[in-house]
């Protein structure tokens, strides 16, 4: 671990993270219900940001794990880090963001987050946690409108100058990014993974199934 030994977790604003969020992270926008914002710092400096809070559909995430209450589980919807960080802090940082949501929250039994490889990567920094793999599906939610811009289909369906006629639907001529969506499971309650209701899949299957990818670039 090394240096990335260093780095501190600690609260900060929404304005900060979205800030660090708009800069840093490949997609350079904010999921606007996140609730809880969480800071890495090194040697004072502020240079990444975790943002967590409910899932945009709860109600299609909530049964992947049977009888979790409607706030027993929270969704890590975005991380940036600046270059500026060592190496492993990613994992470190996200390791202590766990244990602090299992410290502070105890009713939150699980977190889940979506590794886009389709724009990004295959989810290596959940892996290195310790989360579960539960999911690799054929991108269906990032697009390419007609114009060249990359947008989640969620986002035209919110936005009323992209989408004018209320129509929860992409322009036409816009098509869809080539790749996948892996979904990952970290649990904080220990009894929890008993109650998991998808398949557990192994690793292996992210190769096997054509859907590697590390900074933007199938392998």
């Amino acid at each position: 671990m090394g240096a990335a030994k260093a780095i501190r977790i600690a609260p900060i604003d929404r304005d900060r993270a979205n800030a660090l969020v708009k800069a840093w992270h490949y997609s350079g926008s904010v999921v606007l219900n996140s609730q809880l914002h969480l800071g890495v710092f090194l040697e004072g400096r502020l240079l990444g940001a975790m943002q967590f809070g409910p899932s945009l559909d709860k109600r299609k995430i909530i049964g992947l794990v049977s009888g979790t209450a409607w706030n027993g589980f929270l969704e890590l919807n975005r991380m940036a880090f600046s270059d500026a960080l060592p190496r492993n802090s990613e994992s470190r940082a996200l390791g202590i963001a766990l244990r602090l949501i299992r410290a502070q929250y105890p009713h939150v039994e699980w977190v889940v987050s979506f590794a886009d490889a389709a724009q990004c990567g295959d989810g290596a920094i959940y892996r290195a946690s310790g989360f579960v793999l539960t999911g690799i599906t054929p991108n269906k939610t990032i697009a390419r409108l007609p114009d060249g811009r990359i947008v989640a289909k969620v986002t035209v369906s919110q936005r009323s100058d992209m989408n004018p006629d209320g129509r929860a639907r992409l322009p036409d001529g816009s098509t869809m990014l080539p790749g996948f969506m892996l979904r990952y499971i970290a649990f904080l309650n220990p009894l929890a993974p008993a109650r998991l209701a998808v398949p557990e899949l192994n690793y292996s299957e992210i190769e096997a199934r054509g859907a590697r990818m590390y900074r933007g670039r199938a392998l």
